[in-house]
């Protein structure tokens, strides 16, 4: 079945009640291990006609995503882009660094009249960035959502992309930090690097694996002398390469 494609009914209802910078907002990057979460806000031209392809950034393939961003990033009147890093999100928690990099994002859009945020309700967003409205699937139902959703993946991909020269054999290039076979293969190998987040459960148990090894090598004494650091940016006990 073919992926459903977004419109601007949403936005047109705003538009008619007055409301001209409708921002269209979502995120990518929750589930990874390692890198930080972005989003993207997205305000449309009213009326505008829609960049076709645009749809859901999960159902586009990486060649896609990359044709379709300047497309959106030439027809848009304004993008906002934000972040949470690793440390704040292992700080806040994932939950409340996503919504930090959401209203990073809106705050850099330079002004906005209304927000359309994919998911649910947020807990005190209002207070943040005026009225908005909480959707469900809405970057698959909502066009600046969706808009949103490209753009933040296009970004967040690269970055990864470039993190994996500085850090490679993760294939973060490829799985974007997501704790597929190959990159859980990596962790066993290479240890833990400063981008990984250790508060989610495989980098939990990839520590916890390398906190046995530290007590098994203090059991053997002085004499004993742990591997080399597989890379100097890697934190001494991460570094262990078993």
């Amino acid at each position: 079945m073919a992926p459903p494609v977004p419109t601007l009914r949403r936005e047109r209802l705003l538009w008619k009640a007055g409301a001209s910078r409708v921002a269209g907002v979502d995120e990518v990057g929750v589930a990874p291990t390692c890198g930080p979460v972005v989003a993207a806000a997205v305000i449309v031209r009213p009326n505008c006609r829609q960049v076709r392809g645009v749809r859901d950034s999960k159902t586009l393939s990486a060649s896609q995503r990359e044709a379709l961003a300047p497309e959106i990033r030439r027809r848009a009147v304004a993008i906002g882009v934000g972040a949470a890093s690793v440390a704040e999100i292992d700080r806040l928690n994932i939950y409340h660094a996503t919504h930090l990099a959401m209203r990073r994002a809106i705050a850099r859009l330079g002004g906005h009249d209304h927000v359309l945020v994919d998911g649910l309700p947020i807990a005190g967003f209002e207070a943040d960035v005026g009225p908005y409205d909480a959707i469900v699937d809405g970057d698959a139902s909502v066009y600046s959502i969706a808009c949103a959703s490209v753009v933040a993946k296009v970004i967040r991909d690269r970055l990864m992309a470039r993190l994996s020269v500085r850090y490679p054999g993760y294939g973060w290039e490829h799985n974007a930090g997501y704790a597929t076979a190959e990159h859980r293969a990596a962790l066993r190998a290479l240890g833990v690097t400063p981008f990984h987040r250790r508060s989610f459960a495989p980098i939990r148990e990839a520590l916890a694996g390398v906190e046995q090894l530290e007590l098994r090598f203090q059991a053997l004494g002085p004499s004993f002398e742990a591997p080399p650091a597989a890379d100097p940016d890697l934190e001494p006990v991460a570094a262990l390469a078993w």
